[in-house]
């Protein structure tokens, strides 16, 4: 799957799901910081990667990911 489609994905959950304003998803978006995803909020998005992607990721898998950049990324070395 390509990181275009992965974005598109992502982006629209955080819109979506997790109401986010879209005009503050942008790569370098820190999740926790500038996304305001907080850990109840984790476990929302763990659901859409397995749901969407079909990858079981942990929530402490999450810890390490900084940017909406690095999740992106990291959904794609996991889903390839």
């Amino acid at each position: 799957m390509t990181i275009e489609k992965i974005n598109e994905i992502v982006k629209n959950f955080l819109v979506e799901d997790l109401e986010i304003e879209e005009e503050k998803i942008e790569g370098s978006a820190r999740l926790k910081e500038d996304l305001g995803i907080d850990s109840l909020e984790v476990v929302d998005v763990v659901v859409l990667v397995e749901d969407q992607f079909g990858y079981k990721m942990k929530p402490e898998d999450f810890r390490t990911l900084i940017t909406l950049d690095d999740f992106c990324h990291f959904i794609q070395e996991h889903v390839a």
